[in-house]
């Protein structure tokens, strides 16, 4: 008859020294560890500065200052971070081109003192790229601006505009009433002109004003168009719903404000698959548009451009 060899009893894990104990949890499990324990040598991404400071330029509306520092604050306070002297200063939206340009010039003047630099980078978003267009045409200003690369601009303007001031009147009395009362509350040393500015961005108005083919001279001059919504795979921020179906049927694609056609100017360099609000971090519902991380790239293309 057989004999049977005694089982040896399971030696005790040792839990008294943590090289064994990983090894016997697999080298998967060590992996794991390792990574929620190790350290980085330079964790902070390296410092990319651009030649000159990089001015952003928002557009029409107020409401997007409910967000803490205003709008595209964080995406400077993210460039800062990177190096780039970047800026975000504010003019009141609900104001002509000519009168937002002309506060345009003291901020950038102030960003000139600040910095000692003799030129700027413009990165201007939606109305604001008409704004930065019209006061490059100032005499004062020639050879100030590297570049000038605009974001869902209506270059063409957008018929949601006009849409808007052909409404019945009391409608549209509304619709400009809460619009200066947020101008106001937003701009105090500053009154709002909501339907002069309205009028402004009609596709008839910008024509009569701004030549789509011209650009700013010694500067490198381009364009993102934006789109979301109708036409396209991309989701649109509730409150952008009903303007990116109404303009949809007026204009084809957009991005809730701006039709895509519109957007076009100097070199194309692409459309970004988000809608108005999303293009400068804010919107409510899904994500899919990292407004930093766009505006990082942007910065990219200027240094790769020595600007």
């Amino acid at each position: 008859m057989a004999r049977t060899q005694p089982v040896a009893a399971p030696l005790p894990l040792d839990t008294s020294h943590p090289a064994p104990l990983l090894s016997r949890l697999g080298r998967r499990a060590e992996a794991v560890a390792r990574r929620a324990v190790e350290l980085e040598p330079m964790p902070q991404p390296p410092l990319a500065p651009t030649r000159y400071p990089v001015v952003l330029m928002h557009g029409f509306g107020a409401l997007a200052n409910l967000v803490q520092g205003g709008v595209l604050h964080a995406e400077a306070m993210h460039l800062r971070g990177r190096g780039v002297a970047a800026y975000a200063p504010h003019v009141n939206p609900y104001d002509t081109v000519a009168v937002r340009a002309e506060v345009w010039a003291d901020r950038l003047s102030r960003v000139r003192a600040e910095t000692g630099a003799e030129r700027l980078n413009l990165v201007a978003f939606s109305s604001g790229g008409l704004d930065a267009r019209w006061l490059a045409r100032d005499p004062a200003w020639a050879g100030r601006f590297a570049s000038l690369v605009t974001l869902s601009t209506p270059h063409r303007g957008t018929a949601l505009a006009q849409y808007v001031l052909d409404r019945p009147d009391r409608l549209r009395a509304w619709a400009v009433g809460f619009m200066d009362f947020v101008g106001r509350a937003a701009y105090d040393a500053a009154p709002p002109h909501t339907e002069a500015a309205l009028a402004e961005l009609t596709p008839d108005a910008v024509a009569a004003q701004f030549d789509p083919d011209e650009t700013v001279d010694g500067a490198w001059c381009a364009s993102f168009a934006g789109r979301a919504g109708r036409g396209t795979a991309v989701p649109v921020s509730p409150p952008l719903v009903v303007p990116n179906r109404i303009l949809y049927g007026l204009a084809g694609v957009n991005d809730g404000i701006v039709p895509e056609a519109s957007a076009a100017w100097g070199e194309r360099l692409g459309t970004v698959e988000a809608d108005h609000a999303r293009q400068i971090g804010l919107g409510i519902g899904a994500a899919g548009h990292d407004a930093c991380a766009f505006f990082d790239r942007l910065c990219d293309r200027l240094r790769e451009r020595g600007l």
